[in-house]
């Protein structure tokens, strides 16, 4: 063997050839005195050739020229082969070596014939899709495509017979195991498409696949390469694997790295001002790179901005002639833009306005998928395509409405952020006839809180001026029924307040006129259940409408509207029962009215007598009775504001409280007398009555409150006790004697009440009838009577309760001084029947020291 390489090294290079420099034949012959060592069956001794090699290549360099001949006729050959070599030390230095003898050639592309087809073996091997690549070292496979990219870098366009063999040994090492072999490949391969230009294209696809099964490897870095090299593959390539790539671009997007996201910006920019047939795919490009015009990375939004300008002002530039008169006359942004400064460019709205139709359909359908953050991206981008568009969205508004009506309903917050923007933009540039003209039949059809969402916000971007023609109109369509009660959810409440609010914030004083149905609007949200905690919202809205039309505040809007807010609730009053959202909202109507319920009273009083009579539905009679004593409670404050409740007190005791007093069989009707005694004992307690009108009261409903003592609630109980005390002391002596007289044995049998508060409460009520038997003239009259109730209290002063004892020792003290004889007889006969004596012996102590001395 080493007789072979001294005859290569001596034998002269052919005819044509002329014979080598002294300093190439030097060269060869201490190459060749290495060389066998090459051969060795030991791996020592291989590996000592090649290190002697390693250490002749990095000696001070020699004449390029001279040394293109030993190394393209007796080093290249060798260190191929080398490459094969079992022990791994020696493939890692004979790799080493080639590269070294590739920055040393004077002519590198010489060696590509021999090298590619080298390197194609070991890193893809004869089956790449079903084997493993012969070279099984990770850091080995690292440097052979290393040392692919320094063939590719010295070969340049001359690689171009060899692209098979290049491309094949990517295809596998783009999908290698290890990362640092990827990110090489994918610089590899990128260097290689700028290479060669011309021929690149027709085995540009053939990496594509490989490249988008790495585009979602671990790596973040691999990612980056990844996207990076595919955007160089496509820009020197075909245009045809657009299609295949766009699908993954868009889901790294979604990377949780920046400098992902940010790869994708650049390259999909690159693309749109350099790639030969954007036109083509200019409605599947933009939308990339506009979604990262919100990404959550300044610098990133930033740099899509400038990468969108300018591929606007590259097509406006390409397109002068088509966009000549718009450029000449170019139009100022309209008033009413809601960033002016920032308004898109000519060209970039030309674009998108262009495109729009074709990209819509995809936005629509992602808006909805089932991944929260696809249908983020697509609710962003769709706000950003319509700032683009402006008054051209107008063709396409009935699919934006429908849209934004199922996206406004979306769980995610930022999902119905973007979408209410985007109505925003479509109140701002469309007009308020076409958008109404669409959206009032969806809403009659079908009523959602999503909905009106859509139409508060596309009020809130509404001009001013384009909205006033049609103020009055919406105002009219909120209050009806079908839109107005369309749902009795707190959201749908919410959504519709904030219509009024809307409307409200921007007409100002052209709400003029509109007043009574933005009442009637807001008097539905206030009757919605859980609406309380919609209060200070629904303040704020009444203020701002009072602000708007000249008023003071919220109760001076109530006094306006108050009227004929009842008049229209009462022309429905006859069909209310208790569930009726009517109902509800007279109920928030008389509890906010204030001091406005004293000057509609010709309105209220019907409603209320109508409602409560015994043949209305009975929970709706138990709903209204509580609604009115609380109104009774502030009284002064509401109902009698105006000094006007006496003319309309009759009504209320006769055809109110008295029918609702009479005695039915039930539960319900139980209920219907609790509730009717509270309202009357709040009217009692309070200061509205006068002397004869308290008179009137109790000379019509005292024998009916009487029969009320033996109810079984003892809430109804109590209160009629005390009823009864007010009533008696309010009497003197114009209560019939008659009358008078039924009352103290009602009383009295409320003392054996199994509670023991409504025992007090009939002990309070027969003191105060003794003390009225004593104010009168003829208090003879009812000697028997007090002697009768001497007798029975007198059992009480022995009861087992000590409160029960007090207070009936106070009652006979305070009736003492009428009959005291007949008292201390009445006590002296009981008193040593009595457990504890004590009561009754302080009793007669207190009676006989107001008795004369005998």
């Amino acid at each position: 063997m080493a007789a072979l390489v001294a005859a290569e090294a001596a034998a002269p290079a052919g005819p044509a050839e002329p014979a080598e420099p002294a300093e190439a034949a030097e060269l060869s012959r201490a190459l060749s005195r290495l060389l066998p060592g090459l051969e060795a069956d030991s791996k020592l001794g291989r590996r000592r050739a090649l290190e002697g090699l390693q250490r002749a290549l990095e000696a001070p360099a020699a004449d390029p020229a001279a040394f293109q001949g030993p190394w393209a006729r007796l080093l290249l050959p060798r260190l191929l082969r080398c490459l094969a070599d079992p022990a791994e030390g020696c493939r890692a230095l004979a790799a080493h070596l080639l590269a070294l003898g590739l920055r040393r050639a004077a002519r590198p592309r010489d060696a590509l014939p021999r090298l590619l087809p080298a390197l194609a073996a070991r890193l893809a091997g004869p089956d790449p899709a079903r084997r493993p690549p012969p070279e099984a070292c990770e850091e080995l496979r690292l440097a052979l495509v290393q040392l692919l990219r320094l063939a590719v870098d010295l070969g340049g366009a001359a690689l171009a017979p060899h692209l098979d063999d290049a491309v094949r040994a990517l295809r596998c090492t783009l999908l290698d195991p290890f990362a640092a072999v990827r990110r090489e490949s994918c610089e590899c391969a990128a260097v290689l498409a700028r290479a060669t230009p011309d021929h690149f294209h027709m085995q540009s696809e053939s990496l594509v696949g490989p490249l988008m099964q790495s585009i979602s490897h671990q790596h973040w870095k691999v990612r980056v390469a990844v996207i990076e090299a595919t955007g160089t593959v496509i820009q020197f390539g075909s245009g045809k694997s657009v299609d295949d790539v766009l699908p993954h671009f868009a889901q790294r997007l979604f990377d949780d790295v920046p400098q992902v996201r940010q790869a994708v910006t650049r390259v999909v920019g690159g693309w749109l001002l350099d790639l030969r047939d954007r036109y083509s795919f200019f409605h599947k490009l933009f939308p990339l790179l506009l979604s990262s015009l919100d990404d959550e990375m300044p610098h990133i939004a930033h740099e899509a901005a400038s990468l969108w300008e300018k591929a606007g002002l590259q097509w406006q530039k390409e397109n002068e002639e088509d966009l000549k008169d718009k450029l000449d006359f170019a139009s100022p942004p309209p008033a009413h833009h809601p960033s002016p400064e920032q308004r898109p460019g000519l060209g970039c709205r030309e674009l998108v306005f262009r495109n729009l139709c074709k990209i819509l359909p995809a936005i629509c359908h992602d808006i909805s998928d089932w991944v929260v953050a696809t249908r983020v991206k697509s609710a962003q981008l769709l706000a950003v395509l319509l700032l683009h568009a402006e008054d051209h969205a107008t063709q396409h508004l009935e699919v934006l409405l429908r849209t934004l009506l199922l996206a406004c309903a979306d769980e995610e917050p930022a999902v119905v952020h973007s979408c209410t923007r985007s109505a925003e933009l479509i109140g701002t540039f469309v007009s308020p006839e076409a958008i109404l003209k669409l959206i009032w039949p969806m809403l009659k059809k079908s009523p959602s809180a999503s909905g009106l969402l859509v139409l508060a916000s596309v009020i809130r971007g509404c001009p001013r001026e384009t909205l006033r023609p049609h103020l009055r109109a919406i105002a009219t369509e909120l209050a009806g029924t079908h839109v107005r009660q369309g749902s009795e959810e707190l959201r749908y409440g919410q959504h519709l307040l904030l219509c009024v609010r809307a409307l409200v914030s921007v007409s100002r004083e052209d709400c003029r006129g509109c007043g009574l149905p933005l009442r009637q609007v807001l008097l539905t949200v206030m009757a919605l259940p859980g609406a309380a905690s919609l209060g200070d919202q629904v303040q704020e809205t009444m203020d701002a409408l009072a602000a708007a039309e000249g008023r003071g505040d919220s109760q001076d809007l109530y006094c306006e509207h108050a009227g004929p807010l009842l008049e229209w609730l009462a022309r429905s009053q006859q069909g209310w029962t208790a569930h009726s959202p009517e109902l509800l909202q007279f109920s928030a109507l008389v509890s906010h009215a204030g001091p406005a319920l004293g000057e509609v009273l010709p309105q209220l009083v019907p409603i209320l007598r109508s409602c409560l009579q015994p043949d209305r539905d009975p929970q709706m009679r138990l709903k209204l009775l509580s609604l009115l004593s609380r109104t009774l409670l502030r009284a002064k404050e509401t109902v009698d504001s105006q000094g006007q409740f006496h003319s309309y007190l009759d009504t209320l005791v006769k055809d109110i409280m008295a029918p609702n007093l009479q005695w039915r069989a039930g539960r319900t009707a139980a209920a219907i007398r609790t509730a009717t005694v509270s309202c009357l004992w709040t009217l009692v307690s309070s200061d509205v009555l006068s002397a004869t009108q308290a008179q009137d009261v109790r000379e019509t409903l005292a024998p009916q409150v009487l029969t009320t003592l033996e109810e079984d609630s003892q809430t109804t109980r109590l209160t009629s006790c005390r009823i009864i005390d007010a009533f008696v002391r309010a009497s003197g002596d114009t209560i019939d004697p008659d009358k008078f007289i039924k009352i103290y044995p009602e009383l009295l049998k409320r003392l054996d009440d199994v509670s023991q508060e409504v025992r007090l409460a009939a002990a309070s009520a027969l003191a105060s009838w003794l003390r009225c038997v004593g104010s009168g003239a003829g208090k003879s009259y009812y000697q028997s009577h007090v002697q009768h109730l001497y007798r029975e209290l007198l059992v009480y002063l022995d009861d087992p309760e000590s409160a029960v004892q007090d207070a009936i020792l106070e009652v006979l003290k305070a009736g003492g001084s009428l009959f005291p004889d007949l008292l201390v007889r009445e006590a002296e006969a009981v008193v040593h029947k009595h457990r504890s004596p004590t009561r009754c012996e302080q009793l007669l102590r207190h009676v006989q020291a107001g008795l004369p001395a005998q």
